[in-house]
């Protein structure tokens, strides 16, 4: 693909067919500059099989923010369009649609609200809030959902590794089993859930990041097979990084042969000046093989080198390894938390590709339509009431327990201000059943979770650092109740809506299927 063609592929055809044709159905029936509001949000958590995330990290706003800025109809979008036939083999796009999509297809007039990059989010509950033009803001759907639930899940994936790695040293291998060059947008992604760093060289570059990497078993499978040794292809790799010095040691035999060698090159290293970094341990048993190459660099005196550990780990995996760590270390006289806390985890496939839960359920729902000089809510009815949108123009609140902890997330239609409220009614947004009440002695903050980013196509907020992202989502993390937070079976946080909102949506509801209220 040559640089015009990725032009027109990842440009503002970047989209479904359906917003097109959609979109000339609007501009027929004169709608297609009438201010409306789409909601974009998930339904569920991502579920890995054998366990389920109780949180998610939102991610990707500013590259869509990007796409969205330098995306407009070219020239050579509306000839590709004219171009396209119905079945009958009459043009499928009107000459004076395309004329319009020419002089009118930018995104100069979208405004955009969203729930800023790193933040902790939930199910059901506005993460971005797109209004503007009809036609364009229909558009926009695909590209938006494509951006924004990729990297929140892979940001929700990197969250929960560094969480049950303990906050150690966390680094991004995924980029040869990536989705393409979706692994660009999945090692940023990472970065902001908790990653420390990418081997991905490019997006590094990008991002401003040192890229991180060891050796390949290649390297001493070479040495070997021209009649030397994996002693000296240690020493081949250490003569060229004294001072980066990572080996891995898994090539022949661990324990007999590459921790050994290490040790051999880490001494030299040590005589010249030099601090090694580490080893890298890439198969086996990683518990025990941690324990027993700590214990033989303890040995040798290296008591601050690095053990690597990867292949193929995600959370999952690596809680097996720290309980069996924490289980057998003391029986060969390795304290525990001391191993632990010299643990590096190298994290590809699994955290790349999200492994086990491969899409994050983002929607992109119409919720208000402004007519008649007002703004009116909007309704979609769904067999499955946990699917009916909620509709109109809203705000999203966090609110903190007296811990300090978050209790909930609260929906308001956007004249409600939760810290007006004396109390606060908390409503289950489709089971009419579940409620409950918090008093102002039950709360220690309120926190609105929206904002502007967007008006009228102009950035009114500048992006946020990477490391400004990754402290917002240490700190959102660390006020989640321990539950929330669990790998296996988390407690479910509460997502609410107000009284008000559940009332007019229950009369919408009511309204739509003729029943009088």
């Amino acid at each position: 693909m040559n640089r015009e063609e990725q032009a027109t592929a990842e440009g503002i055809l970047f989209t479904d067919m359906y917003q097109i044709t959609m979109a000339q159905v609007y501009y027929r029936m004169g709608l297609q500059d009438k201010p409306v509001q789409f909601d974009h949000f998930f339904r569920s958590y991502p579920d890995y099989g054998s366990h389920k995330a109780g949180y998610c990290v939102a991610a990707g706003l500013e590259w869509f923010l990007d796409w969205l800025q330098s995306s407009h109809f070219r020239d050579e979008d509306i000839e590709y369009l004219r171009t396209l036939k119905s079945r009958s083999g009459d043009p499928l796009f009107a000459d004076d649609f395309l004329a319009w999509l020419r002089k009118n297809g930018d995104f100069s007039g979208i405004s955009l609200m969203a729930v800023p990059e790193g933040r902790v989010i939930h199910p059901n509950t506005p993460i971005t809030v797109v209004r503007g033009p009809l036609a364009m803001a229909q558009i926009l759907e695909t590209s938006l959902l494509n951006q924004i639930n990729f990297q929140t899940l892979i940001a929700t994936k990197a969250a929960r590794i560094s969480e049950t790695g303990r906050g150690q040293l966390m680094l991004e291998f995924g980029l040869r089993r990536g989705q393409d060059r979706g692994a660009n947008a999945a090692a940023r992604a990472a970065l902001i859930g908790g990653a420390d760093a990418t081997s991905n060289v490019g997006i590094s570059a990008v991002l401003g990041y040192k890229p991180s990497g060891t050796h390949a078993h290649s390297l001493v499978q070479l040495f070997m097979a021209m009649g030397m040794s994996e002693l000296d292809a240690f020493r081949a790799f250490a003569e060229v990084y004294p001072d980066d010095c990572l080996l891995l040691v898994d090539t022949i035999n661990t324990l007999e042969s590459g921790v050994p060698n290490a040790i051999k090159v880490f001494e030299e290293l040590r005589r010249k000046g030099h601090r090694p970094l580490g080893i890298r341990l890439d198969s086996g048993d990683l518990a025990y093989l941690s324990i027993q190459a700590s214990r033989q660099l303890d040995a040798a005196g290296f008591t601050d080198c690095s053990i690597v550990l990867s292949n193929n780990l995600d959370e999952l995996i690596i809680w097996q390894i720290l309980t069996q760590i924490t289980e057998e270390a003391p029986r060969y006289g390795v304290d525990p938390d001391r191993l632990i806390s010299r643990l590096v985890y190298g994290v590809g496939t699994r955290l790349i590709t999200s492994w086990g839960e491969p899409a994050l359920g983002g929607v992109y729902k119409l919720v208000a339509v402004y007519d008649e000089g007002e703004w009116k809510p909007a309704i979609k009815i769904s067999e499955s009431p946990e699917k009916t949108p909620n509709p109109g123009d809203k705000r999203l609140w966090r609110i903190y327990d007296r811990r300090g902890k978050a209790t909930a997330d609260l929906v308001s239609l956007h004249e409600e201000d939760p810290h007006q409220m004396e109390s606060i009614l908390l409503r289950h947004p489709s089971d009419h059943t579940k409620c409950r009440v918090l008093t102002r002695e039950d709360i220690s903050a309120i926190e609105p979770l929206l904002e502007d980013v967007l008006v009228e196509g102009r950035l009114v907020r500048e992006h946020p650092s990477i490391e400004d992202m990754r402290r917002r989502r240490q700190e959102d993390v660390e006020r989640l109740d321990p539950g929330v937070r669990r790998i296996m079976y988390p407690h479910i946080y509460h997502v609410s809506l107000t009284q008000t909102l559940w009332d007019l949506k229950q009369q919408l509801i009511a309204a739509a299927r003729g029943i009088s209220v």
